[in-house]
């Protein structure tokens, strides 16, 4: 993640959408539970070296959400407000989320994974679309950051076998 500003009196806001396409070689509906399972969505998502985690609450149906707030080596608290928007079983997940550090807004994105077979595997093709403010937060950053979770999802799925 980009380094975080100071609240700005700046009040700007850069529309962005990116996508990632990631072939995994796990069936879909195992990338599919990656993405539904609280356990598991805690280990690749949320947990990792330097984090201290201060509440992870998840519930994965339409309408239910996941509440992420952590910091990074004593850094700042971050914070995810997220809603599923649209659950289609080992097909798609449609989610809304907001993103802040400590009272500054990040971010407030849509965003859709949707899972289809390739092979014996997954073709993950994951699309966000992002209201990033007041230059504190870039669609490119996202986008990093974004790559790296995918990463994180791969090595679950490989150690999950």
């Amino acid at each position: 993640m980009n380094q975080i500003a100071p609240v700005n009196d700046q009040h700007s806001v850069i529309h962005s959408t990116f996508s990632i396409e990631r072939t995994y070689p796990q069936s879909p509906e195992r990338v599919f539970f990656a993405f539904a399972d609280k356990a598991t969505v805690r280990r690749w998502r949320v947990d990792g070296d330097g984090f201290t985690i201060a509440e992870f609450t998840f519930d994965f149906r339409v309408g239910g959400g996941e509440v992420s707030r952590f910091s990074h080596q004593g850094g700042p608290e971050i914070r995810l407000d997220a809603q599923f928007q649209d659950i289609v079983p080992d097909r798609r997940i449609v989610f809304s989320y907001r993103m802040a550090v400590g009272p500054q807004p990040l971010s407030a994105s849509l965003t859709t994974v949707e899972l289809a077979p390739s092979g014996d595997g997954t073709r993950l093709t994951y699309t966000e679309q992002g209201a990033f403010f007041d230059g504190v937060d870039s669609a490119q950053g996202r986008e990093e950051g974004t790559r790296g979770l995918l990463r994180a999802l791969a090595a679950e799925l490989q150690n999950a076998q």
